[in-house]
């Protein structure tokens, strides 16, 4: 009898140390994602947008964003005729390990692109999502960047920054602006550029900053007028009051997932052998737990 019990024993301090090698399941898979959706929505119009998201309704937390809440956070930056009356905008937001940079995806948004969202996530601190935009027709999609707020928010029970969340619909809306006019990569690579040399801008008179703002146009062939000069010397000066340390590891972040993109292709092969080596150990692991087992059931 004792060496049955020392049998037992033996076998619940293998399976105590197994557990602490074995990442544990979440209770919840699906925790860490959100949607949040137009309240002005029919429910056709919804499950039209869950279709777009590739999920079904039900399977996540459903948060909702109203035209009052829209306005709040853009009024100010773009014109009422885009705000609109009505909430339309939908997101779709799941968390990311840290480190994997932030995805977007966009549809049936007419005024903001993917790097834009990407780029003022960064200034408002958004990092580590994978968010998809949409509506069930056509918006503007300024709305959208409140919504992925509210939902980062929700999901990581972390309150962003005020001023940074402010900062990023205003960089958001600037640039959808100024690209109206001259293209979106155009607009996109000036504000990019000014983003990085604002531990000089700071220390720049307005003149001076006007100046800086026309040569880095200047690199990219653009020649700016001055509204579009003074809306993005108001701009820069918005993000030189942030953090400075905050803001240059934002800016990093969004350089290092540019970086990612641009290496996709060229890794893709590395990721499999890694996901091939890291099967193979487990494989061999779990054959060696079993043959410990049979060994020590075994014995008399």
């Amino acid at each position: 009898m004792k060496r049955y019990i020392c049998r037992i024993l033996s076998l619940c301090l293998i399976l105590a140390l197994l557990a602490g090698t074995v990442p544990a399941m979440a209770a919840d898979p699906d925790g860490g994602a959100c949607t949040v959706i137009g309240a002005d929505l029919t429910n056709a119009q919804t499950e039209e947008v869950y279709r777009i998201f590739g999920i079904e309704r039900g399977s996540v937390r459903e948060l909702y964003m109203t035209n009052a809440e829209e306005r709040s956070w853009l009024q100010g930056y773009v014109d009422d005729s885009v705000i609109g009356t009505a909430s339309i905008s939908c997101v779709y937001i799941r968390l990311l390990e840290q480190g994997a940079g932030t995805d977007v995806s966009v549809s049936n948004v007419t005024w903001c692109t993917e790097e834009m969202y990407r780029s003022a996530l960064a200034t408002a601190g958004v990092t580590d999502v994978r968010a998809v935009v949409t509506a069930p027709f056509s918006v503007s999609g300024t709305a959208a960047l409140a919504g992925i707020y509210k939902a980062y928010e929700t999901l990581t029970g972390q309150t962003l920054d005020e001023i940074a969340k402010q900062v990023g619909v205003q960089e958001l809306t600037t640039t959808a602006d100024l690209a109206d006019q001259l293209g979106d990569l155009d607009a996109s690579a000036i504000v990019g550029d000014l983003k990085a040399i604002l531990s000089e801008t700071k220390n720049m008179t307005d003149d001076e900053l006007r100046e800086q703002i026309r040569a880095v146009a200047a690199d990219y062939n653009v020649t700016l007028n001055d509204y579009q000069v003074n809306q993005l010397l108001s701009l820069c000066r918005k993000m030189e009051g942030l953090s400075e340390s905050e803001l240059v590891e934002k800016i990093r972040n969004l350089q290092d997932t540019a970086r990612r993109i641009g290496e996709a292709g060229e890794k893709a092969e590395q990721v499999k052998e890694t996901v091939s080596s890291l099967a193979d150990s487990l494989k061999t692991f779990f054959l060696k737990a079993a043959d410990f087992f049979a060994g020590l059931f075994g014995r008399k």
